[in-house]
């Protein structure tokens, strides 16, 4: 792993950044537990990164809305709730391949699902902080806009800043003047960490599934996949 991370140049090319301190984007990429393991890295953890670049991320998203948005704070809340929600930040993460870079302890390497994602949306906001810290605020907003904020056009035309539950129920009365309603599948997995399968249902029809750590999760992931797919 240490000779996927050393090999900075890709990331680097990637986002189009060249970092001054080279350390700095090693330590994006370095999970807590990769330190139990390897406990003379020579590097901390990357959560202190992800604190400062989370704050700077709201920062600058919520500076592009106000300058740009006349619209009223709540509207505006929610649109930048639906760009920096985990779900996003992890796609991104992706995108510029982060994922090939983690320094994972071999138990969490293998963790999948919503796990890995708020794993990658950690890293992002990791690589922010680190840019920031690099390059300065004018750097780091130009990495936010060009791959973040470019997404806000597809949440505005899709609504997808609405709560999916809600916005699936509007469409379902609206298309077919039916409630959907949701049922467990399956659970599975240990009292303290149980994992849910829940079906969205217009009356007796299975429309999506969903899976999540507890119900409500689990429902808003099928309302999730639902908006995705059956109102296309």
């Amino acid at each position: 792993m240490m000779k996927n991370v050393n090999n900075s140049s890709d990331i680097e090319q990637k986002i189009n950044i060249r970092f001054k301190n080279k350390d700095l984007l090693k330590q994006v990429f370095v999970h807590r537990s990769y330190l139990n393991e390897n406990p003379n890295l020579g590097l901390t953890h990357n959560e202190r990164l992800e604190f400062l670049g989370d704050a700077v991320l709201e920062l600058i998203i919520t500076e592009y809305l106000y300058i740009n948005y006349p619209n009223p704070e709540g509207e505006l809340t929610n649109w930048r709730s639906a760009l920096v929600k985990g779900k996003k930040l992890a796609e991104v993460s992706k995108k510029i391949g982060l994922n090939d870079h983690l320094l994972l302890s071999r138990g969490e390497s293998k963790s999948l699902g919503k796990a890995r994602e708020i794993i990658l949306a950690n890293a992002l906001e990791a690589l922010i902080g680190a840019i920031y810290l690099d390059q300065g605020y004018n750097v780091a907003k130009k990495f936010i806009l060009s791959n973040l904020v470019i997404y806000l056009s597809e949440i505005l035309e899709k609504e997808l800043y609405k709560d999916a539950k809600s916005h699936f129920q509007e469409l379902a009365q609206e298309k077919t003047s039916i409630t959907p309603s949701y049922n467990v599948l399956n659970q599975s997995g240990p009292d303290h960490a149980k994992i849910f399968e829940i079906g969205l249902f217009l009356n007796d029809k299975l429309i999506a599934k969903g899976r999540g750590a507890s119900k409500q999760e689990a429902e808003q992931a099928a309302a999730e996949e639902a908006l995705s797919t059956y109102f296309k």
